[in-house]
């Protein structure tokens, strides 16, 4: 009996590429290491008796670089991580057993697509502009869907289109980033996603001027609910099509006790 999953695919699929291309130079947050990619070996450095030659890489990278997803080890509140673990004897050894991103199972699930700005009626949301619950409310309505247990929810804020503007302009250090606040963050908590991602550098809103400084939304879902954060998706495609519901493929690196992984999520729909 072929299984129902195989049979959609065999039938025919569409998928979303969702994650950024990682290159030298890209934007990303101050606050993590540089991603760096160099060849150690190139072609014709050695050449093999029958002619053959092979190249290699050396990749140095923070793990917040790029589309990336955050572990519950990424952030502590009062020094305590998700579920009361101690941060600090959680570290000892140089790396988090408990919360790292090894612990995150792949990701099969619904994800939903909420599309501020199309609601909005702007291109993009302002600089620093808060993503309210009445704005989630009025995208998930707008879009048709419920968001609901277990669910992958993207926001797309349209802040995404100045990642390939350069880094300045899509940190916003000066102008402040749009994203959901302390209030949206509850409002997905109290719908009990699984993850929660957005197309900007750290998922929430940014003040001008004012950097990562405070980060609310971290507290409320890695810290008090164990809600896994996705950072700096393209969403610009899956809104150009208006898909708002799919299959969520997301699988990070098993880096052990590693506080988070690059990785590059997939949005797959039926291709009716």
């Amino acid at each position: 009996m072929t299984d129902r999953l195989l049979a959609t695919v065999q039938a025919g699929v569409r998928i979303f590429d969702l994650g950024r291309p990682m290159f030298r130079g890209m934007p990303q947050s101050p606050n993590h290491p540089q991603y760096w990619h160099t060849l150690p070996r190139r072609h014709g450095d050695v050449v093999r008796a029958d002619g053959g030659s092979a190249a290699n890489d050396l990749v140095v990278s923070g793990t917040h670089v790029g589309t990336h997803i955050d572990a519950l080890a990424h952030v502590s509140h009062n020094g305590c991580l998700h579920g009361g673990v101690d941060a600090a004897v959680a570290g000892v050894g140089g790396g988090y057993a408990r919360h790292g991103v090894h612990t995150i199972e792949p990701m099969v699930r619904r994800g939903v697509l909420l599309d501020v700005p199309a609601v909005l009626g702007t291109e993009t949301c302002p600089p620093a502009y808060e993503i309210t619950p009445a704005d989630l409310e009025r995208a998930a309505t707008a879009h048709g869907v419920a968001v609901g247990r277990a669910d992958v929810v993207l926001v797309r804020s349209g802040w995404g289109r100045h990642f390939a503007t350069g880094g300045d302009s899509y940190v916003g250090r000066e102008t402040g980033v749009p994203g959901v606040g302390e209030a949206g963050a509850q409002w997905l908590a109290e719908r009990q996603v699984h993850a929660a991602g957005a197309d900007t550098i750290a998922f929430e809103r940014l003040p001008p001027q004012g950097g990562h400084a405070l980060l609310p939304a971290h507290r409320v879902l890695l810290v008090e609910h164990g809600i896994y954060i996705i950072e700096a998706l393209d969403l610009e495609e899956l809104a150009a099509a208006a898909v708002h519901e799919f299959t969520l493929v997301l699988v990070p690196l098993a880096l052990t006790g590693a506080t988070g992984s690059p990785v590059r999520p997939l949005a797959v729909i039926a291709d009716v």
